[in-house]
Formats: C-alpha cells, sequence, structure tokens
C-alpha cells in the first residue's frame, strides 16, 4: 500500500514549478496579458470539468443509523431480548431494546462521517475569483476556471485554483494547512528543482491557501480534483479507517463467550433428555436459564456507559470525542505522531533573541502576548538602560506594516505574523505603539519584495530630522551596511563576526532579520532603491521562532513516563524541526529525515528506522500518512495531531486522530475522532490518562459481571449434572443480571484513576481483555457465590423451607454476595479494607443504596411474589445472608494479601 502511496505522489501533480512560466503559458497556449477567450473556455471546461471537487453521493441517515446495529455487542443485547421475550418478561425486553436504541443514537450521533472531511476540504475553495479573458478582467465564480486562465491575486484573495505564477510584487501566500510553515511563504516566479517539495515550490500558488501581502498573477495549471487539495481529497478518500483495539478484543471476547455458551447449552440438552431422560421442553427451559445465567446482558450496556462518562469527563478537559470506542483507544496509545505548528508550537511568532553591538539577549514570554522580560544569559535586562536595544526595537516596530490588537486576553496579529512579533516585542521593551508612529510619521516606503529581500520606510520626527528603518534578509541588509550602531554611538562593522551571528540564530531554528538605519535630509519626502543600496548603519539581528508551548515541553515529559513516544512530523524547515524538537526534548531530537530523505527510501528501509527517529521535516500528506502506516504495521496504536488540510489523510488514518480546535481547518476536524479545543498538546496527555481510567474501569466491571453470571451458570450446570432442583429460576437470574448486576456495576464507571496510571507503559495493542490473573479471580469467585447460593438453597430445603423460599433465599444471598464484591473489585490488587477505601466512591454507595432498595421491594412487596415467586425472609436467615456476603469479601482480602506475598518473594 505505501509504495503505492508513493507512485501515486510522484505522478499526481505536473511538474509546473520547475518549468519556466513562458513554457507553462506555451503549454496552455495563452498569452499572459490577454488571457483565453469565451469559446476557448467552453472547451476546456467540457475536457477538464468544473472547479469543484467530485462529491460521492452519501449514506442516507438510515443507512447510517442502521450501521449502528452491525457490532457484536449489540447482537448480545438483542440475542438477550429474544430470551426474555420467550420467557414472557416484556418489561425486561423493552428495557433491553431500549437501550439497544440508546446505543444506536448515541453512535448515530457521535461518529464522523468520512465525507464530511471531503465537504469540508471542498468548503476551503475560493468563491470567487479576478481573472483575464480575451483582455478584459472579469470577477467570476470560482468554479468557472479553466486551466490556462490568467487569476489576478491580491492581499486577502484565498486562492481559487492551482497556478504558476507569471508575475509576484511583494506576493506573500500563507500555505499553513498544507505545508505546516508558521509564516507566509514568499513568491518568486523563478523555477524550482523538480524534487522540490511543496513548500520549496516558491512559483506556485495552490488552491486554498491565502494571500497575505503583495500582488500576483499566475496561470491556471490545476482545477478541481487536479489541484493539490484535491489530491489530499483523493487519499483521504482510499484511507481506510481502521476499528479500536477495545472493539477488536471486545469482538473476540463476544464470539468466544457466544460460543462457549452456545456449545455448553447443546451439551446440557443432551445430557439432561438423553441421559437423564428429562422432558424436552424441561430441559429447553433449562438451558435458556443457563444461557440467561452466562451471558453478561448488561455488558454492552455498562460498555456505553463508561466510554459515555469517559467522553463527559474528557469534554471539561477540553477534548471532544467524535467517535465513542476511541476513549478507550487513548488509554492505549504507543506512539504520538503531533504535527509542530499550533500543536507542539503556538502558531504565533515571537521575537526569541535580539543582537546588537552590546551583545545577545533573549526575550521572554509567549506567542504574541506582550508580557515577557529581557535577559543576557540569566541577568535581567532592562532596556531603557540599554539605548541600543531601545532603538532595534523602536526599528521594528516602525518599519512595519502589522497591527496587533489584543481581547480578553487573546492577542491577534492583522498583517504579517513576522511584523506582528516585532509590535510585541518593543512593547515589552516598553514602547507604545501609537506614541511611536505619532513621533515618528512615515513619510514613503519601499514594500518587502521577493526580488530585493527587504522593506525601507521614510520617517520625520517633530525636531525636523529624517531618516530610514530598513529591515529584511540578512544577506540583503548586511551588504549596505558601512557601521554598527553601539552603545556610544556608531561603530566598525565586522562582517564576519554577523556573520556568525547570523548563522548561530538560524542553526537554533530562528529566522533572521537585519534591521538598518540611515540619517536623510530633513527635505526628504521620498526613499528609493538608491538611498538604502549604501550608507546604512546596522542596528542588530532579530531571531524569531514559533516556539514551543510550555505545557506541551511538560507534556511530552509525562509521554516519556507513561512510554508513550513522541514523534513530530512537521512541514516545517530540518533546521526548524531540529530546534523546537531539542527544545522539546524529544528523544534523537538531533537525527532528522526530511522529505527528500522519504521519497528515496523503500518501505523495508524506513520501517528500520521510523522506530528510532522521532522528527521528520518537509513533509508531505503521503508522507504523513506513510509513517502512520508503517507504525501501526509495527504493532503500535498511533494518535495523529494536526491541523491542517496536509494532515487529513494521516488523521483519518490513525488510530486516534485529533484535530486542533481554535485554528485547525474544518477538514481536519472532520476527519479526526477526536478535537482539542484549546490546541493544547497537554489536553492530549489528560486525554490519555482518561482513556487508561476507562479501560481500568471497563476491566473491572468485566471481572465484576462474570463471575457472577459463571456462579449463576455454575448452579444450574451442578443441578442438571446431579439431577437437582434448579436453585435459581430464569426470571430471577435476569433479574439480578438486568436489575442489580448492571446497577452495581455502573458505579465502576464512576471509579477515580488509579495513581500509577501515568507511569506505567501503554499495554501491547494485541493483549488479552481477560488475563490470568483475571481469569483467575473470575474462577474463584463464580466458584464461592455458586457455593453460596447452592449452599444455602440446599440448606434451607432441609430445614423445611419451601421452594419459593428456598429459591428467594438463594436470590438475596447472591445480590448481597455482589455487594460485598463490589467493594473487593474496586481494587483488584491491593487489600480494599480501609475506611478511606470502602466508602470513598459516591457513586459505589449510590448504587448499594439502590440496588438494597429494590432488592427489599423484590422480597417483601406482594406484587414482585406473583412476578418472580418470591417469599418473605425472616430475620434470622437474613442475618445468615449478609455473613455469607462478608465471608465472601474476607476471603478476597486474604486472596489478595496472598498473591501480593508471592509477588514480593518472585
Amino acid at each position: 500500500m505505501n509504495e503505492a502511496l508513493r507512485d501515486q505522489a510522484r505522478l499526481a501533480t505536473a511538474d509546473w514549478h520547475a518549468r519556466p512560466a513562458e513554457a507553462v503559458a506555451e503549454h496552455w497556449a495563452v498569452g499572459p496579458e490577454r488571457g483565453l477567450d469565451e469559446a476557448e473556455v467552453t472547451r476546456r471546461r467540457e475536457r477538464h470539468g468544473s472547479n469543484c471537487l467530485p462529491e460521492a453521493r452519501p449514506r442516507s441517515a438510515l443507512k447510517r443509523f442502521l450501521a449502528q446495529f452491525r457490532n457484536l455487542l449489540i447482537y448480545v443485547l438483542l440475542c438477550a431480548a429474544l430470551i426474555t421475550a420467550m420467557l414472557g418478561h416484556w418489561v425486561d425486553t423493552v428495557v433491553i431494546l431500549g437501550v439497544v436504541l440508546v446505543n444506536a443514537v448515541i453512535g448515530f450521533v457521535q461518529e464522523g462521517k468520512a465525507e464530511d472531511a471531503l465537504r469540508a476540504i471542498r468548503a476551503m475553495l475560493s468563491a470567487r475569483a479576478m481573472v483575464l479573458r480575451a483582455g478584459r478582467q472579469y470577477t467570476l465564480s470560482a468554479e468557472e476556471l479553466v486551466p490556462g486562465d490568467i487569476v489576478l491575486l491580491q492581499a486577502g484573495d484565498r486562492v481559487p485554483a492551482d497556478m504558476r505564477l507569471w508575475r509576484a510584487r511583494g506576493l506573500q501566500i500563507e500555505e499553513a494547512a498544507l505545508t505546516g510553515e508558521s509564516v507566509a511563504q514568499e513568491k518568486a516566479t523563478d523555477p524550482v528543482a523538480g524534487e522540490a517539495v511543496l513548500g520549496d515550490r516558491l512559483g506556485m500558488a495552490y488552491s486554498g491557501t491565502l494571500v497575505t501581502h503583495g500582488q500576483g498573477t499566475g496561470i491556471v495549471v490545476g482545477t478541481g480534483a487536479d489541484t493539490e487539495i484535491g489530491r489530499i481529497s483523493r487519499l483521504v478518500s482510499q484511507v481506510e479507517t481502521l476499528t479500536t483495539p477495545l472493539l477488536r478484543q471486545m469482538a473476540t471476547f463476544s464470539r468466544w463467550l457466544t460460543g462457549a455458551v452456545l456449545g455448553l447449552a447443546a451439551l446440557i440438552f443432551l445430557f439432561g433428555t438423553l441421559w437423564r431422560g428429562m422432558a424436552p421442553g424441561e430441559t429447553f427451559m433449562t438451558v435458556v436459564g443457563l444461557a440467561v445465567a452466562a451471558i453478561p446482558e448488561g455488558l454492552p450496556a455498562i460498555l456505553t456507559v463508561t466510554l459515555a462518562i469517559g467522553v463527559q469527563r474528557l469534554a471539561g478537559r477540553q477534548a471532544i470525542i467524535r467517535r465513542l470506542p476511541v476513549v478507550e483507544t487513548l488509554g492505549s496509545l504507543g506512539v504520538i505522531c503531533s504535527d509542530k505548528t499550533g500543536t507542539l508550537t503556538r502558531n504565533e511568532m515571537m521575537v526569541r533573541s535580539l543582537v546588537t553591538a552590546a551583545g545577545h539577549c533573549t526575550v521572554e514570554g509567549e506567542g504574541y502576548r506582550p508580557r515577557g522580560g529581557f535577559r543576557e544569559g540569566d541577568v535581567p535586562l532592562d532596556p531603557d538602560r540599554h539605548p541600543g536595544l531601545t532603538r532595534l526595537l523602536r526599528a521594528g516596530l516602525l518599519c512595519n506594516d502589522a497591527t496587533l490588537e489584543g481581547s480578553d486576553g487573546d492577542w491577534q496579529v492583522h498583517g504579517d505574523p513576522m511584523e506582528g512579533a516585532l509590535i510585541a516585542a518593543a512593547l515589552k521593551g516598553g514602547l507604545e505603539t501609537d506614541d511611536e508612529r505619532a513621533a515618528n510619521p512615515r513619510t514613503d516606503l519601499i514594500p518587502f519584495d521577493a526580488e530585493h529581500k527587504f522593506m525601507a520606510t521614510l520617517h520625520h520626527d517633530h525636531r525636523g530630522e529624517a531618516f530610514v528603518y530598513v529591515k529584511g534578509a540578512p544577506e540583503a541588509v548586511l551588504g549596505a551596511c558601512r557601521a554598527v550602531w553601539g552603545e556610544q554611538g556608531e561603530e566598525t562593522l565586522d562582517p564576519e563576526a554577523w556573520e556568525r551571528h547570523i548563522e548561530a540564530l538560524a542553526a537554533g531554528g530562528q529566522r533572521v532579520l537585519a534591521v538598518a538605519c540611515k540619517a536623510m535630509p530633513s527635505h526628504a519626502q521620498e526613499v528609493d532603491f538608491a538611498d538604502v543600496a549604501s550608507g546604512l548603519v546596522l542596528l542588530g539581528l532579530v531571531g524569531l521562532i514559533d516556539p514551543p508551548r510550555e505545557e506541551a515541553i511538560r507534556a511530552v515529559a509525562d509521554c516519556r513516563e507513561a512510554g508513550i513516544r513522541v514523534k513530530m512530523i512537521t512541514g516545517d524547515h530540518a533546521g526548524t524541526a531540529r530546534a523546537i524538537a531539542a527544545q522539546l526534548d524529544l528523544a534523537n531530537a538531533d537525527e532528522v529525515i526530511t522529505g527528500q530523505q522519504l521519497e528515496h527510501m523503500d518501505d523495508e528501509a524506513l520501517a528500520r528506522r521510523v522506530g528510532d527517529v522521532d522528527v521528520y521535516a518537509r513533509v508531505s500528506p503521503e508522507h504523513k500518512l506513510r509513517l502512520v502506516t508503517l507504525l501501526q504495521a509495527q504493532g503500535d496504536i498511533v494518535a495523529m495531531t494536526g491541523d491542517g488540510v496536509n494532515d487529513a489523510p494521516a488523521l483519518k488514518r490513525a488510530d486516534v486522530g485529533i484535530a486542533m480546535g481554535k485554528k485547525g481547518t474544518e477538514a481536519a476536524k472532520e476527519a479526526s475522532e477526536m478535537v482539542i479545543a484549546d490546541d493544547n498538546f497537554a489536553s492530549i496527555v489528560r486525554a490519555v490518562e482518561q482513556g487508561r481510567t476507562v479501560y481500568d474501569n471497563l476491566k473491572k466491571a468485566i471481572v465484576f459481571l462474570l463471575p457472577i453470571n459463571g456462579g449463576e451458570a455454575m448452579s444450574i450446570l451442578v443441578a442438571v449434572l446431579f439431577g437437582l432442583t434448579l436453585p435459581i429460576t430464569p426470571v430471577q437470574i435476569l433479574w439480578v443480571n438486568m436489575v442489580s448486576s448492571v446497577a452495581l456495576a455502573m458505579a465502576l464507571a464512576f471509579e477515580a484513576t488509579e495513581p500509577d496510571a501515568m507511569r506505567r507503559p501503554p499495554r501491547p495493542a494485541d493483549e488479552a481483555m481477560i488475563s490470568g490473573f483475571l481469569l483467575w479471580r473470575i474462577a474463584l469467585v463464580a466458584l464461592l457465590m455458586a457455593a453460596g447460593v447452592f449452599g444455602i438453597f440446599r440448606l434451607a430445603l432441609a430445614d423445611g423451607a419451601s421452594l419459593a423460599e428456598a429459591r428467594t433465599y438463594a436470590v438475596n444471598t447472591l445480590v448481597v454476595m455482589e455487594i460485598f464484591y463490589l467493594f473487593s473489585v474496586r481494587f483488584l490488587r491491593t487489600p480494599s479494607l480501609t475506611w478511606e477505601r470502602m466508602f470513598s466512591s459516591r457513586a459505589a454507595i449510590l448504587a448499594v443504596a439502590v440496588v438494597a432498595a429494590l432488592q427489599l421491594m423484590f422480597t417483601y412487596a406482594p406484587f414482585m411474589s406473583g412476578l418472580f415467586d418470591t417469599r418473605p425472609v425472616d430475620l434470622a436467615h437474613g442475618i445468615e445472608i449478609v455473613f455469607i456476603g462478608v465471608g465472601l469479601f474476607a476471603v478476597l482480602e486474604v486472596e489478595k494479601l496472598w498473591l501480593r506475598r508471592l509477588a514480593r518473594r518472585s
């Protein structure tokens, strides 16, 4: 499969980025100054179709609803409903069918639909486009574009189709949804290498991306399904969605249990009729009783409720679950493949480093929030005492077209993210935007352009002085500088020393800007290229980065303690990825595999390295999908986080796809199983903890229910084998299973997280639901319960009690043993016999109170006597029944102590 994906990736798009724009125009037979005529547009639309993604016919709501019943757990419930109907117990039949219906409704509402991801991607396509046809400009629907159309772009436009750029004037396009890069990409018109990854194709503009700055003109080379977004849409539609580990385990468990029960029932039927000579009708009802006893009818309902409680708890922790079983899958994660931008980082540029002639300082804070200090090493730095630093911050503030606005603690940039970061740094340094711009009004500017790689602004202060500020790429600014500004004024410039500073910042994954100034004649009203070509005074360097979240650093450490490997998979540059990985303290942070390296590695070679390498840079959607698939092939349960369209295929393929709620695209959200409302990686770790809690509680519920069913089945089995009277009738068994057992087991769904939940490694993907220890516990408790039920039944008959009285004693003994067993099973391996532990769960206390009230009604209410053939229990037998429950609890506590001693000795 992975080889096919890589072949598809090579063939998916033509190498338009590697061809000169003139050659592309010739290929599409179009004149860039005139465009296509209407007749040619009509012919091309007939050939290529409309500029929209194909939409598969969605399943009807009825089919999606009926699909919720295709589950072995539901089949068990339906069988239970059939059995209760055969017994004529219509109330319980309605209750069971109600549980089935509720489960189906929850699944219908919660589960994400695959076609939603495709619709979300389609919604990203631009609605309108400005096009040149027959020498005239038109604004028309983007769906009407055809290959060869000439489209004009300007700031604020969403690119309407894949385009080869013909002209670019200061053009910057934000491609984070496709590449994962934090900042807008500066565009040019020159061809690049054919093997260049999408983020390096400077001469291309891709459908669905956003123009943030400048103007451009391009030739449409791909529409609809032939665009980059269309290719990702096909990937999403082809990706196989995997079932969850829990559903695989429960399906296996259900098949095993159902087969065992049916096989045993058949043997009992043959034994009773052929060996014991029992009437077939009587034997059949006994077999039905055995089936009712052995099948834990309440288990699917408890599974659904436990998962739903997990969903509710996670919602309070900023995690929205879209598919119910995913709650438990979170607990078995072994690998989290995380996108960098917006997940491990804030997707907000900030100034991290400032270098002046006086030295290097670090800027503190988070994102665009204008709060934070300055440090030189470990020593706090006051910008007011360093004029050179203040001058550098002022230049970054004034040579700037962005604005920064804050509301309720949330700060937004309008304009270029790096310019927003410069404003935030200036505010941290004590400068005020309005005051500085009023004191130094701008007179003229040279806007940034990818060709000259700098921006220059001319200012006049109120003393009549004029000056130019310049900021841009270091190679463009440094060569025009004659000196550097020091603490005492101009100093000699050492270009080699500043080159080393630039290299050091870049090696740390920072984007570097150089900032300079120049005095101008007071009468100057314009600035041109000759003014800034030489004679500049370097103010310093600015290092910008999209830094890791502080909480993400702690969360990665928590994952390491929990045995979960975090892998960073990003479309950003290798240097940036390496720097962020080091700050996050990822394993093997120095080793990075790039998208180009992945292209030249076959699956066998990559499979040998994918387990050890944790940083992947400059990757495409196919690469992300391939990495997730290979990790799953090695047996890992994999989560994938992301926020862009480029993440959608991998999100859908992963065992748990996790999208970001704030800055994530709708395509990413619809392809995922979970959405993090606060875009915080730490919320994922809290979700993993809750997932482990859910699995622990499910396991406790199973260990609670199976011995009860085993004890009931064993009592019937003993009665048939030895020709004895059944101690409990099938309808009484159903009461226990669907009322007291379910009510008590529900309490286990509310159990708190075990203290060591995040200190133990994730369980293996193929781990059986029932371990050897749990088998032992189930067998032991089933034997004790069967002994208690059968023992009190036989003793009551021996003491002269009627059959109805003896059976009433047996049913009440079973329920009392259930109650005491509940307090034991809450702590599977550690003693429960402390006041704090015994009564630490309000849910358990409430469940016991409800069951006790229902059981008293079962025993003493006259109408219950007609339904279940019960009789009142006198005080002496009541005390006797309670002591049997205490005896069960004592035996299990002794067993725990014995097992702990054996474990310490070994």
